[in-house]
């Protein structure tokens, strides 16, 4: 009985025991929990981080272990709110607690609000905040690292954060950027820090921020011990602003416009080492504008998308890998300064833009490959202020693709491209290259580029203007640089049409053609050489113009001469003369069609003006590779009646091998030159017709010329003022050349060095004529005997014709010679014969007076003819007064006699002059009758 009281009284105390543990246990989970809460958690807020913190209301449910906390906010040092939110309640698992596992069953954050500055020196505002309240200790204390060692085991079997707000700050710029993330919304299910049954599955999180139209979308599954992590992550349409500012340090230019999406796979893990692997990666930048400076008014790169797809990564295996890389309606533009520098270039970095490569560390080389690249409806601009015009150059349409580009450079990658060019005219190119070494080979080709797009290139080097040409190419180009030099072939065809060129100040075109077509086309790259089997030129036209100043357009057409160097001023070696060239070329046959070419002159006046018009022919065999025999054979029209021919053989240009060539022409009008006769002869001619036969020999620059004029017909015409005209009866110089059918045939040598500027053949020709009628008109008698038969006589001896003093009778001698000047005359029927009779008073008084004498009985001989004589040179005796000028008439009208009836000379070709009154003689003592030649 009294155990049994006894019992009843232990039972009843062990109850009220617990009732009063019950109760003290309700009311400090009910009261005193959330009051110390209230007042421990400011407390320690301000001691561990220094902030001023409130709670608005903290409720604990000691039987649920469900703790809500109400209201709550907390500012740091500067006043500035930097944790708050609306609500959060934690839900404790009782049953874990008893296994030593502090258990989370639901832990939930509603509307919370954080702010994370990141400051100048990248440290975050939290842990500043935390190193100002807790400075080091000097020592550590090893009680308080074990304790840490001994970490709790935490369960977390729920974690929400509902509908919050981050502000993210960065003070690391110098200017404040701010970032808003709301709502920023996270789950988080069965997570454990300590190392779980491999039957327990790992927890799994799903993490959603937005910020504007920014958004972060992050899920997957996270085991704590060991650590490991795989799932998804997308950032999307994160905006130019935000892109600008976290790109800023490593990106060198502007991003104006653009916004970038990112997603892709991955799996984490730190067990045995730490490994990160990524897959099904995506890049998406739609719609970027970049700028190489703020100060640029135009970008540099725009693009509709680029995208990347199928983006993986493997850091243990060092692989990348990347599967599609698109890029839509991208529009790259490039410049070239004055001073030669490309803006891309100097746009970056100094180490950069050096060429600056980072070491590769030592281990297994990375691996990586890009399976495609596809450009498409892209574009390139190019401008070049270099040259003194600024050349622009753009290709539209751009579409391209690469596949198999990798970490293997020795491996071929694929292209294919074709692209319009804005100007005009569209490329293709497909083929293979491999990076190292170079490598290319590609089928190319081009069709309708317009030749203006290279105008300002080609005015650096000739002054030259492009108006109109299309420029078409199709072929196949090799190149190899696996040795020192570059090595390399094209092959295939091109043409050029429409071809206009012109000189920058004149309207008139200098060359043009309908076309011109190389085929086939072969280049080798080293050494150097060009082959061309056939060049055809459709329709070519040059117009040469010699301007009033003497100089010719075509030679405005070179630029300022390049400096010589080095290489180009060294003697060539002994024995070097028949080496092989640097540069060798060689075309098989080139063809000419309906070709037309237009000479002015304007030094002349009035100018001269002529056309070489249907010139066709060919050319065959040109080089400058000896040995080489070419062949000419052209045909044309001057001045649209003239037939031209022109042939001949070709030695290697540029050599010392000889070159054979023969023109002829009939038929030319000489009324064409009439403006060059005006200058030189100072005449006009008023008709007549020219042949030409040329022999031309060309060794080296040298030449040796035989020039056969014929002139037919000429009749010269008014007088022309010209300072140049030679001072010669130019007409008698003309009649003395002019055969009795009207034909003047004369062959004019010339020699001379073509490189010499000062030596041009057609003025060596004209000169050599006019000297040649000036000589003639000098010494008539010596051009009438080098064209006629002087049957024995020297050419002076036809000037005159002798008579034995005080008689009109001719030798024998003296009557022969009238023959062969009447033949001479009746050759040339432009030519007067003006006939001064003559007498000596001396020689024909004497013979006259022993006339008279012996007509009168008187005796002639010896004292007495002395006496006479004596007498008559002392004027004591004399003749009739009107003696000697008879004897003169008579002996003037027997020779114009003996011309006409006896020889046959026309009566207009002879006049008779007034007599000479002191005649000379010859040797032989005989008069002299002196003739002159002259022209109707």
């Amino acid at each position: 009985m009294g155990r049994t009281k006894a019992e009843s009284h232990l039972a009843r105390n062990l109850a009220i025991g617990f009732a009063v543990l019950l109760v003290l246990y309700t009311l400090a989970g009910f009261l005193v929990l959330p009051w110390w809460l209230e007042k421990s958690v400011p407390e320690q807020l301000e001691q561990r981080m220094g902030w001023q913190a409130g709670v608005a209301g903290v409720a604990f449910n000691p039987f649920s272990l469900e703790l809500d906390v109400n209201g709550f906010e907390a500012r740091d040092g500067a006043d500035e709110p930097v944790l708050a939110f609306d609500r959060l309640r934690v839900n404790l698992s009782f049953f874990q607690l008893l296994t030593g596992v502090v258990g989370f069953e639901d832990i939930q954050l509603n509307a919370p609000h954080i702010r994370v500055d990141l400051l100048e020196d990248y440290s975050v505002n939290y842990a500043r905040d935390w190193q100002a309240a807790n400075p080091p200790a000097e020592e550590p204390d090893p009680d308080a690292t074990d304790e840490a060692s001994a970490a709790p085991q935490l369960y977390f079997q729920r974690v929400a954060i509902e509908d919050g707000e981050l502000l993210f700050r960065d003070f690391s710029r110098g200017e404040v950027a701010e970032f808003h993330f709301s709502p920023l919304d996270l789950t988080l299910n069965d997570l454990a820090t300590w190392r779980q049954a491999d039957d327990q599955g790992p927890s799994n999180y799903s993490i959603n921020a937005t910020s504007g139209d920014q958004t972060v979308e992050w899920e997957g599954e996270l085991n704590i011990a060991p650590f490991y992590s795989q799932g998804h992550i997308r950032l999307a349409d994160i905006d130019r602003q935000t892109l600008s500012h976290f790109l800023e340090p490593v990106l060198p230019w502007q991003l104006r416009e653009g916004s970038l999406t990112v997603e892709s796979r991955y799996r984490i893990s730190a067990s045995g080492g730490f490994d990160l692997v990524t897959t099904e990666g995506r890049v998406s930048l739609k719609e970027p504008v970049l700028a190489l400076s703020e100060s640029d008014d135009e970008p540099a790169l725009s693009a509709g998308e680029i995208r990347v797809e199928g983006l993986g990564f493997d850091l243990a295996g060092r692989v990348a890998t990347v599967g599609m890389v698109s890029l839509d309606q991208l529009m790259v533009a490039a410049r070239r300064d004055a001073e030669g520098r490309i803006d891309w270039v100097s746009s970056l970095p100094a180490s950069e833009a050096a060429g600056d490569a980072p070491d590769s560390p030592a281990g297994t080389p990375f691996r990586w490959s890009v399976q495609a690249v596809e450009f498409t409806d892209s574009g390139l601009r190019w401008r070049d202020q270099v040259p003194a015009t600024p050349a622009e150059f753009e290709l539209t349409g751009l579409n391209a693709t690469l596949t198999g580009l990798s970490d293997r450079l020795q491996e071929p990658v694929l292209y294919q491209l074709s692209s319009d060019v804005a100007s005009g005219g569209r490329l293709q190119a497909n083929g293979q290259l491999t990076p190292a070494p170079f490598t290319f080979e590609g089928a190319l080709s081009g069709s309708g580029i317009l030749l203006s797009v290279a105008q300002p290139y080609l005015q650096q080097g000739a002054n030259l203007e492009v108006r109109d040409g299309q420029l078409s190419f199709d072929g196949n180009l090799d190149l190899d640089d696996q040795n020192d030099p570059m090595t390399g072939t094209f092959s295939g065809t091109a043409q050029i049409t429409d071809l206009d060129v012109r000189l920058p100040d004149d309207d008139g075109p200098l060359m043009s053609w309908q076309s011109l077509r190389l085929t086939p086309v072969e280049y080798n790259v080293y050494p150097p050489r060009l082959e061309i089997g056939t060049v055809t030129v459709a329709s070519p036209s040059a117009t040469i113009v010699r301007a009033t100043s003497g100089l010719h357009n075509v030679q405005r057409v070179a630029g300022a001469p390049a400096p010589a160097t080095a290489e180009a001023t060294e003697p060539a070696a002994a024995g070097d003369a028949q080496a092989q060239p640097g540069f060798i070329f060689r075309i098989g046959d080139l063809q000419i069609q309906d070709g037309a070419v237009s000479y002015t002159d304007r030094t002349l006046e009035p100018p001269f003006s002529t056309t070489f018009d249907a010139l066709n022919g060919s050319v065959t065999g040109v080089s400058n590779v000896p040995p080489q025999q070419g062949r000419v054979n052209l045909r044309g029209e001057l001045s649209g009646v003239a037939p031209v021919e022109f042939r001949g053989t070709l030695g290697a240009l540029g050599t010392e091998e000889p070159s054979d060539l023969k023109l002829t022409m009939e038929n030319l009008s000489l009324p064409v030159l009439s403006p060059y006769f005006g200058r030189y002869l100072g005449y006009a001619v008023d008709s007549g017709k020219m042949r030409l036969d040329l022999d031309y020999q060309i060794t080296g620059t040298r030449l040796d010329a035989s020039n056969l004029v014929v002139l037919d017909q000429m009749q010269l015409g008014q007088s022309v003022q010209s300072d140049q005209a030679v001072s010669a009866p130019v007409k008698l110089g003309l009649a003395l050349l002019t055969d009795r059918q009207g034909v003047i045939e004369v062959n004019l040598p010339v020699e001379g060095d073509l490189a010499n500027p000062e030596f041009s053949v057609g003025q060596v020709v004209m000169r050599a004529f006019v000297n040649l009628l000036a000589k003639a008109a000098a010494s008539p008698f010596t051009m009438l005997g080098s064209i006629a038969d002087l049957a024995g006589f020297n050419s002076e001896e036809l000037g005159y014709v002798a008579f034995q003093p005080g008689t009109t009778a001719l030798s024998e001698e003296e009557a022969s010679k009238l023959s062969v000047l009447a033949d001479a005359l009746k050759e040339r029927p432009e030519l007067m014969l003006d006939i001064r009779g003559a007498f000596a008073p001396e020689a024909d008084g004497l013979a006259l007076l022993k006339e008279q004498m012996e007509a009168q009985g008187e005796a002639t001989t010896g004292d007495a003819w002395e006496q006479a004589r004596q007498a008559y040179l002392a004027g004591d005796r004399n003749l009739p007064p009107e003696a000697l000028g008879q004897l003169a008439n008579r002996r003037a009208l027997e020779v114009r006699r003996i011309l006409e009836q006896t020889h046959g000379v026309p009566s207009d070709q002879v006049f008779l002059l007034d007599i000479s009154r002191d005649a000379g003689t010859t040797g032989q003592s005989s008069v002299v009758v002196p003739f002159n030649l002259d022209v109707r």
